[in-house]
């Protein structure tokens, strides 16, 4: 702006545009630039005050939803943007008897005064906004994106050979155990990521076999073992180095390799929900919906095998990761624990086994779905005092199995 004030060549003589003198332009630029750090002063503080109500109420975890949003960020650098456009063109504005040959930047003064406008209308977004975000269906929503996200982006990459888990294992050397040596994790965290291509590549390099100890989600703990190495005379120091490497470690878990913590802050959000201080359980049940319809997407995926092959299908490395059993187990245990004596939330639990039940003829997956179900209802019998509510899920319950069986039933005639 002022370049193409400064060229002399632009002038504005237009019924919206500024055409006052140096000391006009420097009052509106400083009354814009003093109203707009008070309301990003003022819209800093709203934050604040969200971030502690979804703290308390929803849990500490799901903060960096908050810091991530689109919506936050946008307003925020609008404000501060325009405060700070404001000063860098008050300072170049001079009227007679400054020192300086006169210069008042008409179009810069013009596009501040616009930019004020604009923030206005950013102003009425943010009060919108900072309701919405609060609210449990948007934070559930959120989280339940991330978890799709998780989905799509780690299933079905083929990370892994699927086939008889026999073979696979026979090709593992019988003095594994015994030749192996361990590569040391050089520090505390959580398993963020595993650059799993380059892991690769150091195995092929050595002409070694990797057995990595733990998985992305989990927390390691300084001096531990984080891979054994085959033959492990090759370990040392260059070694140990490149392969903690390949292991990205921080202060908190991440869904970028871990589908397991999306479907965590699911539950922790109806656990905190089924506390007898908040007894909120329509926002447990809209968790209980939300991890239905990601178990669901889960069940019509194969999950990679834990071997990894090079290009000349030789054994490099053994990574166990998630299973549809112990993602069920995540989802279910808790909140089948603390909705015993809720008779809504139990009954929805059943209605997502159901659900989820529609979507798999694997017969791995029906047993897991069918032993909850089973706890479910064992849980329900103890936890609920009214005869009614006890055939009620009962009821559910045998919805549950025949839904289990129809799948089975479809799955031989074809």
């Amino acid at each position: 702006m002022l370049m193409l004030d400064r060229t002399g060549k632009a002038g504005i003589n237009y019924w919206w545009s500024y055409t006052g003198g140096a000391d006009g332009a420097r009052s509106v630029l400083g009354a814009v630039a003093g109203s707009m750090i008070s309301v990003a002063a003022t819209a800093f503080s709203i934050t604040i005050v969200a971030l502690q109500l979804a703290a308390s109420n929803f849990g500490p975890r799901l903060l960096r939803n908050f810091m991530q949003d689109i919506g936050n960020q946008v307003v925020l650098g609008t404000f501060i943007s325009t405060f700070i456009y404001c000063l860098l063109i008050l300072r170049t504005i001079h009227g007679e008897g400054d020192g300086y040959s006169e210069f008042v930047p008409q179009i810069s003064v013009t596009c501040g005064i616009l930019l004020a406008i604009i923030s206005i209308g950013v102003l009425i977004y943010f009060i919108d906004h900072a309701s919405t975000i609060i609210q449990a269906s948007h934070i559930i929503e959120n989280v339940s994106d991330d978890l799709d996200k998780a989905i799509d982006r780690l299933f079905p990459k083929k990370i892994g050979r699927s086939g008889p888990f026999a073979q696979e294992i026979a090709e593992i050397p019988d003095d594994f155990d015994l030749v192996a040596s361990p590569v040391i994790v050089n520090k505390n965290g959580y398993i963020q990521a595993i650059d799993d291509e380059e892991l690769m590549k150091i195995a092929r390099r050595n002409n070694l076999l990797l057995r990595v100890e733990s998985r992305p989600g989990k927390f390691i703990v300084k001096d531990s073992n984080l891979v054994m190495v085959f033959p492990g005379k090759f370990v040392s120091k260059k070694l140990t180095k490149q392969i903690n490497d390949c292991f990205i470690l921080g202060k908190e878990r991440s869904e970028q390799q871990d589908i397991e913590f999306p479907i965590d802050q699911l539950v922790e959000i109806s656990l905190r929900a089924l506390y007898p201080g908040i007894n909120d359980p329509f926002t447990a049940i809209r968790c209980v919906d939300r991890l239905g319809a990601g178990l669901s997407r889960l069940a019509q995926k194969d999950f990679p095998s834990p071997y990894r092959y090079d290009e000349d299908h030789k054994l490099r490395a053994i990574a166990f990761g998630v299973t549809f059993e112990g993602l069920v187990d995540s989802a279910f245990n808790g909140i089948r624990q603390y909705a015993r004596s809720d008779t809504s939330v139990t009954i929805r639990l059943l209605e997502a086994i159901a659900n989820i039940a529609t979507y798999t003829n694997n017969p791995k997956y029906q047993v897991v779905l069918q032993r909850h179900a089973e706890m479910i209802l064992r849980g329900s019998q103890d936890g609920l005092p009214e005869e009614l509510d006890r055939q009620d899920v009962q009821k559910q319950y045998d919805n549950a199995i025949q839904a289990l069986k129809n799948q089975t039933l479809a799955e031989r005639k074809k």
